[in-house]
């Protein structure tokens, strides 16, 4: 059983769609600045110093979701820029549908922003689909690619079940009853048993991401197209990270994605669920930083 105190609900009544709490590293004490790109504002952070790494969050998730171990590991050695994508947590939004491109695009205009000419590139989760058509499009700006828990997209993605999407991307359910299915989501159950304690391994959001947002996100990923017919003309060093157990983005997702890519490495984590660096953050940055170090 998730050991989720009513006075700690009440608390995720107030982050709800972000959908994790406190954990014992807290989050990342560093104040977010903001840039303007095109139309809107994009709000960041940057840890570090060296070669510069772009992380690019997920689904429905702030920049603060990011694991503070794992940054901590990363920026060790590596200039580290986090950020929020459009309509999420400080960085604003327009009445523009939300795409993936766009997203893509969003990402190109602050790296150039901030004077970056070329950055290795992590994409979490739906941020996968963001930094492969950023990579596509942009390829000079990418040196080498990241790609966890991620999927191509398209007719040729590897779903979900139906339960598990249904309970990704409802907003209709009280506060309290979203929060402990992200967590399932996140989580393999068999892992969870064994660390009831969520306070002690998730990070605590400064931010929240808005209903709205999280739908029109929703609806960005329907939409994109995908990447399947396109992957073979990735000519960036690769390495896509996959839990045995994630069942938001099934593992398959990222074999198939291997094959397609030229040289892509694949490194599947024995027991990772959809939030496997929060089980395993050491083990996460350790192979990230081989990968960018080999």
């Amino acid at each position: 059983m998730i050991n989720i105190s009513k006075a700690f609900l009440i608390l995720l009544c107030l982050i709800l769609a972000s959908g994790c709490i406190r954990g014992k590293f807290g989050r990342v004490n560093i104040q977010a600045k903001a840039l303007r790109v095109k139309d809107i504002e994009i709000a960041y952070k940057e840890l570090g110093s060296g070669y510069p790494l772009v992380l690019i969050m997920g689904y429905g998730a702030s920049m603060d979701l990011w694991d503070p171990g794992v940054l901590k590991e990363l920026s060790s050695r590596y200039k580290v820029i986090i950020f929020d994508n459009r309509g999420v947590g400080k960085s604003s939004a327009t009445d523009k549908e939300f795409t993936i491109e766009l997203f893509a695009d969003d990402t190109l205009q602050l790296i150039d922003a901030l004077g970056i000419k070329q950055a290795h590139v992590l994409g979490y989760s739906m941020g996968t689909n963001i930094a492969q058509e950023l990579a596509l499009n942009h390829p000079e700006k990418v040196s080498k690619l990241i790609l966890v828990e991620g999927d191509c997209g398209g007719k040729e993605a590897i779903s979900a079940a139906p339960d598990v999407f249904f309970e990704l991307t409802d907003t209709t359910c009280p506060p309290e009853e979203r929060v402990k299915r992200l967590i399932s989501l996140l989580l393999p159950e068999k892992w969870l048993k064994a660390h009831p304690d969520v306070h002690n391994y998730l990070p605590f959001p400064e931010d929240t991401v808005s209903i709205e947002s999280i739908n029109r996100q929703t609806k960005a990923m329907e939409d994109w197209k995908g990447s399947f017919s396109r992957l073979t003309k990735i000519t960036q060093p690769t390495l896509l990270i996959t839990g045995t157990e994630d069942i938001v983005t099934p593992p398959a997702n990222s074999f198939l994605m291997v094959q397609r890519i030229p040289g892509a490495w694949l490194v599947q984590i024995e027991g990772g669920g959809h939030g496997l660096m929060y089980q395993y953050p050491k083990k996460f940055s350790d192979i990230i930083l081989s990968f960018l170090e080999e």
